[in-house]
């Protein structure tokens, strides 16, 4: 699995929250990318609590939109899919990387790496 329809996903997550929009616009993109934005933006509630809950004295609403964002993708992605932890977590310190701060990527690998820890347990599998 490429970054690259994670990145597309990641543009328009951000463009629907930072513009506070009522539904993500995915006209024109792959099944894969719709996919990926659909379900974060209609499990954003649970996924947010999840990400709170691993970011310890970090509430979601106080986190860069980019950062809040990849966290979504990647707390989607460990929470509804069978992909591994590794390739969830560094996918997403790739984007982190790519779009974000230079200390963005430790933070977005801790707070997957507890998500993970919570939702597929210590040896990554899904309980």
């Amino acid at each position: 699995m490429k970054t690259e329809p994670r990145a597309d996903a990641l543009g328009i997550l951000y463009g629907a929250d930072s513009r506070s929009l009522e539904e993500p616009d995915t006209t024109g993109f792959s099944q894969r990318v719709v996919d990926l934005a659909d379900g974060v933006w209609e499990n954003r509630e649970t996924i947010d609590a999840t990400i709170e809950a691993a970011a310890e004295s970090w509430r979601i609403d106080r986190m860069a939109v980019v950062d809040r964002n990849i966290l979504r993708l990647g707390t989607y992605e460990l929470m509804y899919s069978d992909l591994s932890v590794a390739i969830i977590i560094s996918e997403a310190v790739e984007l982190a990387k790519q779009y974000s701060t230079s200390g963005s990527g430790a933070f977005i690998n801790g707070v997957l790496s507890g998500v993970a820890k919570e939702h597929r347990g210590h040896d990554g599998e899904k309980p």
